[in-house]
């Protein structure tokens, strides 16, 4: 079974449906003896930075979020539930984040060089492939993907970056370190490139 961690932030429903149209069983759960019996965890996410940590806090679930990484299960964050694998955000203010990636989470500029971007980051991005691990196989270098975001992360450890994305300036759109799979965009609304991300992840052992 996939657990999907339900703190209260994200689209649970479709990253749920998104694993079952491709043959997986995933359940949304915010039970820590759900999280801990799993396969396979979840962190989805969508909204401020802040109020995912708060949440997760207050649920009780940052222990068995990183109990479930430091054991090794495949672990997949997606969009915030990516950013929150970092040791900081500067979203509205700074906040402390699960600290399990070093690095921190900052804005784009608004109005800066080298271009004049819109924010948040919102549509079809393509993504350039640096390293695949497993959950990327068969994905084409520069397949389009779903971003909705203001902010991006900044590893400390550069090799960790799997794929890269150009808004304004290149940005880390997903990372990968042992079991752990993550990345801005939205798997989940990204299509067939998308699901082929979810498949290979539940496919994963």
């Amino acid at each position: 079974m996939i657990a999907i961690v339900d703190y209260d932030m994200g689209n649970l429903k479709s990253v749920q449906k998104a694993f079952e149209a491709v043959g997986h069983r995933a359940a949304v759960t915010r039970d820590p003896k759900a999280i801990a019996d799993a396969s396979h965890v979840v962190l989805p996410g969508v909204g401020a930075f802040g109020d995912c940590m708060r949440n997760l806090e207050r649920y009780g679930l940052v222990e068995p979020v990183t109990r479930a990484i430091a054991a090794g299960k495949p672990f997949l964050g997606i969009c915030l539930g990516f950013q929150l694998l970092f040791g900081e955000s500067e979203e509205f203010g700074t906040h402390r984040g699960l600290g399990v990636i070093p690095g921190k989470v900052v804005r784009f500029p608004s109005n800066g060089a080298p271009a004049r971007l819109k924010v948040p980051h919102m549509g079809w991005n393509a993504i350039a492939i640096g390293k695949r691990p497993p959950v990327l196989e068969g994905v084409p270098d520069g397949a389009f993907m779903y971003f909705v975001h203001s902010y991006y992360v900044v590893p400390d450890d550069r090799a960790v970056a799997c794929t890269m994305t150009d808004y304004g300036a290149p940005f880390v759109s997903s990372i990968a370190r042992d079991n752990i799979f993550a990345c801005q965009f939205h798997p989940e609304k990204s299509q067939q490139e998308g699901l082929r991300i979810i498949r290979n992840f539940g496919g994963l052992s």
